[in-house]
């Protein structure tokens, strides 16, 4: 048993910011509990350019606090006090970055430069190329070793502790981890006053996932404990490869491959299906160009280049065959002649007009081909099999301006698993709200609730009572192996639950779940390897989690949200989609009035969904006055009642 002031659970890039952050302040009882410090999704993702969005840092283009929080409000549901946080502290998050060492380019008078990205007016992204969120975990895990930092890997989080607090109101206590560092089982209790889970997105949901295959997440975790969560449907999806898990963005699209489907053996019967459902080759290729800039799935680019992922996903999820980016020759009727304005514009430019998909890739981002290269795959011997893959989940838990649950006191999501993102976001903008975060987070710990002592009493009750349901499951002899289980509810989860949605398809997979469900909990743990066992646990709170989502996305298509974000809802009486698709390819337009709302949920003690529409808090109107904001922050009321 172990008591510390701040437990920080995951080792991401926000788990490590936070950490950072709360030694620098002075918060020194604190350690990092993690399966690995290369096992999360920021040390292991990337893509063609990978980017990180802030607020705009150069020449004379006029940019504020105010006017990034406009923007990022813009794709909806969004607090606009989150907003503004997220954009006011964009810049000391993003130069604490610069700082320890992540190379950011800029001129050379020191400006970094930026560029648009999607649904971004201004040009404030920036990368360090594909690997910019790894870039970030190496600096800050270098920063982590010379504070002196305490790490334990290979901790598996499987039960946070909860008690009830002298308000009434939930507090977390800390967790409990099960030590993979043996094969014999070994629970390890942590007590905190302070929780930073820092656990990553749902990784582990689906079967076609870019997520890392090391990363699962852990929400599930917090859904048990009854946390409240927000906007759990909005996930994004975009086409990916499969062999190696990365997105098929930009260039990838942009230097146009041929796009090939072929049966389920992978050789035969290959065809350029795509031809089928376009006028002319000119046209499907300017789409697949613009699928390189508008690289999610979105529902606001129906018709447009969203349709190639629809297309992408009937020849796998309809007809199962494969399909598969080749990057070896040109289309049978490709003429550069032929294509966009645009398109020839952009790939003249960039000087990057040549006689096959390879040779343009190779003009245009060389170490878009070595990426793949250093990972097994040769561009230049063989196709490459893609999906249409969840990407990132824009909702999760809910919390306060200091990413405080709002209703577990002590817990702190940051990064991906706080649901800080509405509809629709600026790409980007996950990497500067895991980082907005952690600095927020580590804040208000040090100023409100650094000194407050464990109570040693408490917290051996609830270990125990806790590691006595473990115990009596251990009893019983295992009898579900987690590996069929989890690829049933990955399975079930991207055929009825991903960017194609309706509403019986979501009720027979909610049905399905709850039923796993209660036969995984009824099952023994007994037999089991500490690797086993800690699947199986796991496969529970994914489950768990998934029960609140497929709830949230039912409720979303029945009060009739309708298509929005990175998601279509199938109706009967819904908008053909396409001359060339049947029947069932209707789509329900959006009801814009829920743009103005969050979808809140939360799982109470009985494992039933209680689920509310609330406002949007509007852009706080600040004062502005020195004296009366120096004020505030001395007798810090700026952190509230807390």
């Amino acid at each position: 048993m172990k008591t510390l002031n701040t437990l920080i659970i995951g080792s991401g890039a926000a788990g490590l910011a936070a950490a950072v952050r709360l030694n620098a302040l002075g918060v020194e009882d604190i350690a990092i509990y993690t399966e690995g410090l290369k096992m999360g999704t920021s040390i292991n993702t990337g893509s063609d350019k990978q980017t990180y969005y802030k607020l705009g840092m150069y020449g004379a283009e006029p940019d504020s606090p105010h006017l990034l929080a406009e923007d990022l409000m813009r794709g909806g549901s969004v607090h606009g006090d989150i907003a503004l946080v997220e954009a006011a502290l964009s810049p000391l998050a993003f130069h604490h970055l610069a700082a320890l060492g992540v190379p950011f380019p800029h001129d050379e008078f020191g400006q970094f430069i930026g560029y648009k990205t999607d649904h971004d007016p201004k040009r404030r992204a920036t990368s360090c190329g594909p690997y910019t969120s790894r870039d970030m975990c190496r600096a800050l895990i270098r920063e982590v070793h010379r504070r002196g930092i305490e790490v334990c890997e290979k901790r598996v989080a499987v039960k946070l502790l909860t008690s009830s607090g002298a308000d009434g109101g939930t507090v977390c206590r800390g967790a409990v981890f099960l030590d993979t560092t043996s094969e014999r089982p070994v629970f390890e209790t942590v007590f905190a006053e302070n929780v930073v889970f820092a656990v990553g997105g749902p990784g582990g949901f689906y079967a076609r996932s870019v997520y890392p295959a090391v990363h699962t997440g852990a929400i599930g975790l917090a859904i048990e404990a009854g946390a409240k969560t927000r906007n759990l449907p909005e996930f994004q999806y975009g086409m990916a490869s499969t062999k190696f898990r990365w997105n098929v963005s930009g260039s990838y699209m942009q230097v146009l491959p041929r796009i090939v489907s072929r049966a389920a053996d992978g050789v035969s019967d290959e065809r350029e299906f795509l031809r089928e459902y376009f006028d002319s080759a000119a046209s499907m290729y300017d789409s697949i160009f613009l699928k390189g800039y508008q690289w999610p799935f979105a529902a606001g680019h129906i018709p447009g280049s969203s349709l190639i992922d629809i297309f992408v996903d009937i020849e796998i999820s309809r007809r199962g065959r494969r399909v598969f980016l080749d990057y070896r020759t040109d289309p049978a009727d490709f003429r550069f002649e032929a294509l966009n304005a645009e398109t020839r514009e952009y790939l003249t430019k960039s000087a990057a007009v040549a006689d096959s998909p390879l040779k343009r890739l190779e003009l245009l981002n060389a170490p878009a081909i070595e990426l793949y290269r250093q990972h097994g795959i040769d561009l230049a011997a063989e196709a490459l099999e893609i999906a249409v893959c969840a990407q990132h989940n824009n909702g999760g838990l809910a919390a306060n301006i200091w990413w405080e649950s709002e209703n577990i006191k002590g817990l702190f999501p940051v990064g991906e698993v706080n649901g800080s993102h509405g509809v629709t976001r600026p790409g980007g903008t996950a990497l500067n709200a895991g980082q907005v975060g952690a600095f927020r987070a580590a804040e208000f710990i040090a100023a409100m609730r650094q000194y407050e002592p464990v109570c040693i009493e408490d917290a051996a009750w609830l270990a125990n009572s806790q590691l006595e349901v473990f115990r009596k499951r251990m009893l019983v002899p295992a009898k579900l192996n987690w590996r069929e289980e989890r690829r049933k509810f990955q399975t079930r989860m991207s055929e009825s639950a991903a960017f194609v949605r309706e509403g019986r398809m979501l009720a027979k997979a909610l049905a399905e779940t709850r039923e796993q469900l209660a036969l995984l909990n009824a099952d023994g743990l007994g037999g089991l390897d500490s690797r086993a066992l800690a699947e199986t646990l796991r496969n529970g709170q994914l489950l768990t989690a998934q029960v609140l989502y497929l709830e949230t996305m039912r409720k979303q298509v029945g009060d009739g949200v309708g298509s929005r974000g990175s998601s279509i809802v199938i109706a009967e009486r819904g908008e053909y989609i396409h001359p060339s698709l049947p029947p069932y390819w209707q789509i329900e337009k959006e009801d814009a009035s829920f743009r103005g709302k969050v979808l809140t949920a939360r799982l109470n003690a009985a494992g039933e969904a209680e689920m509310a529409w609330e406002p949007c808090r509007g852009l706080p109107v600040t004062d502005g006055w020195f004296e009366n904001v120096w004020r505030a922050c001395r007798e810090k009321k700026i952190y509230g009642e807390a």
